[in-house]
């Protein structure tokens, strides 16, 4: 079994900047892609921003160019740098990691931009 714990999100005002961070422990052989995803109230979840074990990112074109995903391999930890945020990020953000066959998730952290 692979845990994530998330943690960083909070509270912020539209044009404010936040920086979650994930942290993978237990069986993390093999993990290699590590992300982030999210879900507003009454939405799907839906896809913010992923990075490969080889540093490869991938991100949703409603964050490009305002969220900066990056990862530590030596910590087994991933972060989202998040700034310019506006109310539509609002959501719980979810931590997930993969390998072959498998799929993890964290239990989610809560960013509201509100002023």
């Amino acid at each position: 079994q692979v845990q994530l714990v998330e943690s960083g999100g909070g509270l912020v005002q539209p044009g404010g900047s936040l920086r979650l961070s994930c942290t993978a422990s237990g069986s993390i052989l093999g993990i290699n892609v590590m992300g982030w995803y999210r879900q507003a109230p009454g939405k799907e979840r839906e896809l913010v921003a992923t990075i490969s074990g080889g540093g490869s990112t991938n991100y949703a074109d409603s964050v490009m160019g305002r969220f900066t995903i990056s990862r530590d391999n030596a910590i087994n930890t991933v972060y989202l740098e998040m700034h310019s945020l506006k109310p539509r990020d609002t959501a719980v953000y979810y931590c997930h990691a993969a390998r072959v066959g498998f799929a993890y998730w964290g239990q989610g952290t809560q960013v509201t931009v509100s002023s």
